[in-house]
């Protein structure tokens, strides 16, 4: 009686090369172009445009110190998604840094600050980041991440006190930078700025107290006018004593005359 020979291709049975063609196809060489049928491979993206986004950032320097305002909404488009996020970081005892702009940038950003923050402290030889030293490090990376096509969707306010002296630094997301005793991002730096410039002129060593309310009234006027900000803020405030993140505070708010608004229907 004759035996029957097994069909190799037949299922159930083992591959004789694990990982080589099917029967009847070519094998791909390594660095040899693909095939047709084959996915092809997309090149590195970038971010386009930003996502979860948070709108303006105030600073103001006050005669003992620095204060910073943001509120906390991170919205997603036009839709106020978040409601309750912190768009300020306190880097070290005497430096605060907000943005505003992409929120998962601004997390990024913060991450960068942790490792610097850990390589001082693993040094151990007594120095530590200044507020000017931060800022310079950062205007330095936004202008690096812009060159290479790739830049961090954000502007950001770095606070800090140093040697008895308030620093205020603003820079954005193609590395420009300057000084201000009074900044503003986002809106806020059409609407938010002049009145911030009127009060410091008027009074150059305004006290802590004066200084929050002036902030809290831009934040008003904002909250008002800006359909991506929202009545809850926090309030950084930097001094010879540390820096102290306050909050989550709430507006006082009046819509009285809304009913006069009209053509918006």
């Amino acid at each position: 009686m004759a035996m029957s020979v097994p069909d190799p291709l037949a299922s159930g049975v083992p591959e004789l090369w694990s990982g080589g063609p099917s029967p009847g196809s070519l094998y791909q060489f390594p660095g040899t172009a693909q095939s047709s049928t084959q996915p092809v491979q997309m090149p590195a993206t970038h971010t386009l445009r930003p996502m979860v986004t948070g709108t303006s950032v105030l600073g103001v320097t006050f005669a003992d110190g620095v204060m910073l305002a943001a509120d906390t909404l991170g919205s997603y488009g036009s839709l106020a998604r978040f409601r309750s996020v912190s768009r300020l970081l306190k880097v070290t005892d005497s430096t605060v840094v907000a943005a505003s702009g992409d929120y998962a940038d601004f997390q990024f950003m913060g991450r960068l600050f942790e490792y610097l923050a850990i390589e001082s402290d693993s040094l151990d030889d007594g120095h530590k980041y200044t507020p000017k030293s931060l800022f310079s490090w950062l205007t330095r990376f936004m202008y690096n991440r812009r060159t290479r096509i790739n830049p961090l969707w954000n502007t950001a306010i770095v606070g800090g006190y140093n040697e008895d002296k308030p620093f205020l630094g603003y820079v954005n997301s193609i590395g420009a930078a300057f000084e201000a005793p009074t900044l503003a991002t986002g809106y806020g730096a059409y609407i938010a700025q002049p009145l911030l410039r009127n009060a410091y002129e008027k009074n150059n060593a305004m006290s802590k107290e004066e200084a929050r309310q002036l902030l809290e009234k831009c934040l008003r006027v904002l909250f008002y006018r800006d359909c991506r900000a929202q009545n809850k803020y926090e309030i950084a405030v930097i001094t010879n004593e540390g820096a102290e993140i306050l909050g989550t505070f709430e507006l006082d708010t009046n819509w009285d005359i809304a009913h006069y608004v009209r053509g918006y229907d």
